[in-house]
């Protein structure tokens, strides 16, 4: 890159990196901010309750795309991602600002769920703007690389708002941080915003964007225009399952390990989100990498091999993980044969949204045990008589005393219910290089390289396969409806399955399989794009007229 083009690499990065750190700070600190902005229901209510707030931004996520990519196309790149910058920043620093439940009741969770949403917006936009702006000065050799820089700023983010934490926690201590401190992260977020802002202000519109404007070719009604022909209708199909695919994995590897290590694994948190702070960090680079890669051998390439590694590698890198990072667990669940028989009309679907619904069926009180102890399980329905539970050669029955006799009978076969003593554990610098904890990190980091090389080539190929005139629409839309709908519900719905089929390690099965199923799509439909000259895309007929890649050096 020459001085100017790492001006605007960098300012892009550097404020993608700030709106992502803002989002996934929230995300971190569910448990604090559910005790105290919906502190009068129960705990597990209130983590419900957090959790809704969060989906909120994930869910407005498809509006925001229409709104700021319309403006995109019409008003200009630079402009939409310094409004939504702002919007982000503001809203973010207003969440270490609001008073909670205790102070103010009901107004406090409608002033947070009003500041996600207003973060779900920004970053909708955001992204559509700033990968089209970058895509737009990059040289077409040289394109996915540019776009890797911006991309991996997820990671980055992910990264930076965990070493944030974990830093102001050290610093004062974990209670003063559950009381007061966790609004430290939020308020110097003010910080990287005013920068991130100043930055950006220095840049210069696109160049293609400049040249339509001068040409008056910008286009009245972007959104009507992306929907005008089949062929642009099918391209948006494509990317919205090219968007999906990779956002599996991609939140398997981030949202739902990290979760599923902290709860099911029983690892301490401390140990996770640093083990998670290093993986991510290095998730950065794999991301420019991948990129990098794609501009030599082809998007198609990079981007199967990402999804299709994680298919056929996802079931063997978690199992190694449960068995390496708590080997007592890992031993249960593989020896230990755990049968629920139980009439089904008893047992529940175990998801409450509203956080309202009371499971008190000893085949409910069975499976939240179960479920809550990561306990492999089987299930066999009965017609009426009473819930059982076999734990290995022992059968513990409906009683009143059923729930205490359940525990010890876990704790007798070999569960760790209590804890275990075996599991890894990061309380100095020097545990990171622990054989145990760098083996787990190594597996978490190929999860992560999976998700970077599927999600990295898919950004840069939505630009390559739209025209100028109407690109950030067409890309952002069905973008934000994959990643959102699907990505963003990905850890509940694979939490509800877990709970239903009586294993979390075979939930796995629907990412799984829904990759599987957009990896087989997307070799019939995806076309190569390396090299494009995106200044002149044009759909006609029944297929993507990608015009001649551009010389290449040798």
């Amino acid at each position: 890159m020459n001085k100017h083009e790492r001006k605007v690499v960098g300012a892009s990065a550097i404020g993608t990196a700030f709106e992502w750190y803002d989002f996934f700070l929230y995300g971190a600190l569910v448990p604090v901010i559910g005790s105290k902005f919906f502190g009068e229901y129960s705990a597990s209510a209130q983590t419900v309750f957090a959790l809704l707030t969060f989906a909120a931004g994930f869910m407005v996520r498809p509006i925001g795309a229409v709104v700021f990519a319309r403006l995109t196309d019409q008003v200009g790149r630079k402009v939409v991602f310094l409004i939504t910058l702002i919007i982000m920043g503001v809203s973010t620093v207003a969440v270490g600002l609001l008073p909670t439940s205790e102070q103010i009741g009901i107004v406090a969770p409608i002033l947070l769920v009003t500041c996600r949403i207003l973060q779900g917006l920004a970053v909708s936009g955001e992204f559509g703007a700033a990968v089209t702006y970058v895509s737009e000065y990059a040289p077409p050799r040289a394109r996915g690389y540019f776009v890797g820089w911006l991309t991996g700023t997820t990671a980055l983010a992910f990264s930076l708002s965990v070493a944030v934490q974990l830093v102001v926690e050290a610093a004062i201590g974990t209670e003063n941080y559950d009381n007061w401190g966790w609004r430290i992260p939020f308020l110097i977020a003010v910080v990287p915003l005013a920068l991130s802002v100043w930055i950006r202000s220095t840049l210069h519109e696109s160049p293609l964007f400049q040249q339509m404007k001068a040409n008056n070719t910008t286009s009245k009604a972007p959104l009507r225009e992306a929907f005008s022909t089949w062929p642009r209708i099918r391209m948006m199909l494509i990317v919205f399952v090219m968007a999906s695919a990779q956002s599996f994995i991609g939140y398997v590897s981030t949202v739902y390990m990290l979760t599923l290590m902290k709860t099911n694994l029983g690892i301490d948190s401390f140990t996770v989100n640093a083990m998670y702070l290093v993986v991510m960090f290095l998730g950065f680079f794999l991301c420019i990498g991948a990129c990098r890669v794609s501009d030599r051998v082809g998007r198609r390439p990079v981007l199967f091999a990402g999804l299709g590694l994680a298919v056929v590698l996802m079931f063997p890198l978690v199992n190694s993980i449960t068995s390496i990072a708590n080997p007592e667990l890992g031993r249960a669940m593989d020896k230990v044969s755990v049968t629920l028989a139980a009439d089904p009309s008893t047992c529940s679907f175990q998801f409450n949204p509203a956080g309202t619904a009371d499971f008190t069926s000893e085949c409910d009180v069975a499976r939240e045990i179960l479920q809550t102890n990561s306990v492999r399980f089987d299930r066999v329905d009965l017609d009426g008589g009473s819930t059982a539970v076999s734990v290995g050669d022992v059968v513990v029955e409906s009683s009143p005393t059923f729930s205490v006799d359940l525990r010890s009978a876990l704790v007798d076969s070999g569960y760790p219910i209590d804890g275990s003593t075996e599991s890894i554990l990061v309380e100095s610098f020097g545990d990171m290089f622990d054989p145990r904890v760098l083996a787990v990190m190594g597996l978490l980091l190929c999860l992560v390289l999976f998700a970077q090389m599927a999600q990295g080539p898919a950004s840069v190929t939505m630009v390559e396969v739209f025209p100028t005139r109407i690109r950030a629409t067409a890309l952002s839309l069905p973008y934000q409806l994959g990643v959102g709908v699907f990505g963003g519900l990905l850890p509940a719905m694979m939490v509800a399955i877990g709970a239903e089929v009586g294993s979390f390690t075979t939930a796995l099965w629907y990412p799984v399989i829904a990759m599987a199923l957009g990896l087989l799509i997307l070799i019939f439909t995806l076309p190569e794009t390396k090299g494009t000259d995106i200044s002149d895309v044009q759909i006609k007929g029944d297929t993507a007229e990608i015009p001649e890649p551009l010389r290449q050096e040798k």
